[in-house]
Parts: structure tokens; sequence; C-alpha cells
């Protein structure tokens, strides 16, 4: 009976819904029976796969799986009787296997979420990966490879996203890439001559042409991902394995370019020059831009939803070129899909933290947090005083320290660091906030300094929350 108190080893629990009722024909009977059976069975591969992240499911899991996979709770409906028979499968299966897929340090996946007060802020860095270490360098040139070519490689990648975790005592890792790779999966080249920035040498000259060169809209699913960008998948599961070898239990982020910022590359060539095409291209084409915006939007979610079944904990989205598009026209044509993917994340992956970043279009940030997304992320345009103002409780906030001031020009030293990294605590608040960068590092930042900035985020917020209480 669905009231029924459970406590029962969890090889003979089975839902109270697979009962009988002696008014039903056996056809009926049957029927229900299978068809409540195959419910039963979808939520047996939902908890041997699905990564939990709400604290209070994983607590529960937690203290079932040390209590002998025993569970005494009143289920009051046929769907909450089946989500304890999830939660009594999952804690077997995390017992099973000796080891949870949330990490052990879930500070970021916890500030994400907002569902409870973190104990210190969380730290990472825009490209804290690449060529402001020393190691990064040394092993570029190793490989003889440029950075396009070692993102071609899995090893190479893992390689490059480990070495910051292991230098510093950030909260995550993510994903050595580049927000192009989309735009090279869809047949257009990519090149990065040196001291020019990224750039498509060949852009998309008008709707024709787009039709000729990319694939068909329809074209554009998961297999697709696979089949163009697995090289890119595969990376994200070398690094998964590599961070257990290494016992480095932090989350891992995957990420892409919104569609507006792949349109802008796709048909401008480079964020150096002819910056007005991608606006033009808008105005002109209006048609086959939202066309083009639709087929990018597709392939983001199938992207960064493939990034997770292969083992991401969080997503980031960068709308980078936020900057060359006015605000009319980025409601009008980038903030529909950015909608959409938040949509259809949120309801494949409703655990997984999403966060978005629309550079240079602060704008937007204010909608934005209305649209399904954890985690807004403010550039240094963005003052901190009305930041919290704009998203209200809807989202927690993510940036923006200055990666000036991790510059060893002379003026910067640990002791500026430590004061800037605490003026970027009193004026966001340590709650529901992951320090960051308001842009990414260029390269030029001192380590030393980078790692006072992480060390100085965790000591003085654990210092500001002790001080609350």
């Amino acid at each position: 009976k669905k009231s029924a108190r459970y406590n029962t080893h969890i090889l003979l629990l089975l839902p109270s819904s697979l009962s009988f009722r002696s008014c039903q024909s056996p056809k009926q009977s049957q029927m229900k029976f299978v068809s409540t059976l195959a419910a039963f069975s979808a939520f047996f591969v939902a908890a041997t796969h699905v990564e939990s992240f709400a604290p209070s499911s994983s607590s529960m899991i937690r203290s079932t799986a040390s209590s002998s996979l025993t569970l005494s709770q009143t289920a009051s409906s046929r769907e909450e009787d089946l989500e304890m028979t999830r939660q009594i499968i999952s804690a077997h299966m995390e017992k099973a296997q000796g080891t949870s897929d949330r990490p052990r340090n879930d500070l970021m996946i916890r500030a994400a979420l907002g569902r409870e007060p973190v104990e210190r802020t969380p730290v990472w860095l825009f490209r804290q990966a690449g060529r402001h270490l020393p190691e990064y360098r040394e092993y570029k040139e190793k490989t003889g490879r440029s950075f396009l070519d070692m993102l071609s490689y899995p090893e190479d990648v893992a390689e490059c996203t480990m070495q910051p975790v292991r230098r510093y005592n950030v909260d995550a890792a993510i994903l050595f890439s580049d927000i192009l790779v989309i735009a090279e999966a869809l047949n257009i080249e990519v090149t990065m001559p040196g001291g020019v920035g990224i750039q498509v040498p060949c852009p998309l000259v008008g709707p024709a042409d787009m039709r000729e060169r990319l694939p068909p809209a329809a074209s554009l699913s998961k297999e697709f991902v696979h089949e163009r960008l697995g090289h890119v998948i595969e990376s994200v599961k070398l690094i998964r394995t590599q961070m257990k070898k290494e016992d480095i239990s932090i989350p891992l982020i995957g990420f892409s370019a919104a569609p507006w910022t792949l349109l802008f590359y796709m048909v401008g060539g480079s964020s150096k020059k002819n910056n007005e095409i991608g606006m033009e291209w808008l105005k002109n084409y209006t048609d086959a831009s939202k066309e083009l915006l639709d087929m990018l939007t597709t392939i983001v979610i199938e992207y960064m939803s493939e990034q997770v079944v292969a083992g991401a904990h969080m997503l980031q989205l960068f709308e980078a070129m936020g900057m060359m598009i006015d605000e009319e026209n980025f409601g009008k044509f980038a903030m529909p899909c950015l909608e959409k993917i938040a949509k259809e994340l949120k309801e494949r992956h409703p655990d997984v933290p999403l966060m978005v970043f629309a550079r240079g279009a602060s704008f937007a940030n204010e909608e934005l947090s209305k649209l399904g997304y954890d985690v807004i992320t403010i550039d240094g345009s963005v003052s901190r005083e009305t930041a919290r103002d704009f998203v209200g409780g809807r989202t927690g906030l993510q940036g923006n320290y200055d990666p000036k001031e991790l510059i060893a020009d002379g003026t910067k030293t640990p002791e500026t660091v430590r004061r800037t990294a605490k003026e970027l605590l009193e004026a966001l608040g340590p709650q529901r906030l992951i320090a960051n960068l308001g842009e990414g590092l260029g390269g030029k930042e001192d380590p030393e300094l980078v790692n006072v900035f992480v060390d100085a985020i965790h000591e003085e917020s654990e210092a500001i929350i002790r001080a609350s209480r």
C-alpha cells in the first residue's frame, strides 16, 4: 500500500504501484504491470547514470548508503514511491562502485545552484589554462603543435586542462578548447596566425554561400557531434579519467560559444576587423541570419549536452562578442537563442549548473537571469554595487576581478592582490558568488599573483562568512 512504511533490502524492493487491483481485468492488470515496470526500469537506469546534484538528494543518498541500504520513509504518492526507489537504487550503485560521481569538492556546484550557503566562495579563472603558465609553454614547445592543432589531440587537451588545477587551488577545471570548434565542425576553416588572434579566412559571403557550405540543419544531432566533435567528447572523458588518477576531485566545466558569437566570426572572419559585417547580416539577410542562428542553437545544445554525458559537471556559455551587437538586435536575435539553450539544457540536465557570460552586453543580464541560467557572469564594466539588483535572487553571480591586477608591472604585489580580492567579496558578498575575472587571462599574468588571488578569495571569504554568523 502507498501509505505503508518501507524498510526493505535494496534487492527486494519494488514500487508499490506494481500491485494489482482485483477490479481490473487480467489484460488491464497486465498492461498496468508492463507500463509500471517500464517506469521502474527507467528509474533504475536513471539511478545508474544521472548525476544528482541536489544537496537534499545527495545527503539522503549518503545517509541511505551508510545505513546498509535501508530506508524508512512514508510514500504518499506513486511518484514519491518511485523517487524513493530511485534513491535507494542510486545509493546501492554508489556503494557498489565505491564512489559517487559528485566531486568531493563540490563548492562550485553548491554556490552555482544556490540551494544552501557555502563555507567559502569558490574561485576559478577564465583561460586559467594556457600561455600564462610556464608549464603550458614548455609542453606546447615539446609537442611542436599549435594551439588549434593541440585541440585535436585528447591527450594534449587533458594535459593542458590539468596544468592549472595542479598549480592552483581552484575549485573547478575547465575543458581546454576554443569557442570556434563548432564553426570548424560546420565546415568553416579556422586559423590562428601569431599575433592577430583567431580568424576565419573564408567567411560566409551570403545566404547562398551559407546553404551551400554548411551541413543541412536536419543533420545537426548528437550523432553529428560525435562525428565532427568526437575528439572534444573524448577529451572530456580523458580529463575525468586523469582527474581521478591524480585524485583531483573538483568539477569539470564544459563550455561553448553562443550562437551570435559563432555567427559573428563565421560571417565576419575576425574580431580585429570587419566588425560591422555581423550586424550587416542581421539587417540585410534577416531570414538567413535567423536560419543560421537556429542551426547554431541546435548544435550548441547537442554539443554541450554531450559534454555532460561524457562527464562535465557544469556548463559555461560564452556570448563573447556581445559588445558587437546593440541592445535592440541582441533582444531580437541573440536572446531567443540563449533562452532556447537554457530551456533545453535544463530540461535534459536540471541539476547541472548552467552559467552564461554576455561579455560587453551587460544590458542583457537582467533578462538572462529570468531564463533559467543558474549564474550570470559580469564583466569589468558592471558596477558591483548594483550587480545584484539586476539579477535579484534569481541567479548567482560570477566575476568580475580585473586580470590587470595580476600582472607584475612593479605596482602589483601580493598585498595589492589580497586587498582587491577582499574588495570584490565585500562588494558582491561571499554567497551565491563564483569569484572569477571580468575577462580571460591574457598571458602576461604572474602565476605567483594568480595563486595569491585564489588563496585570498578562499581565506577572505571564510573570514567574512564566519564574522556574519
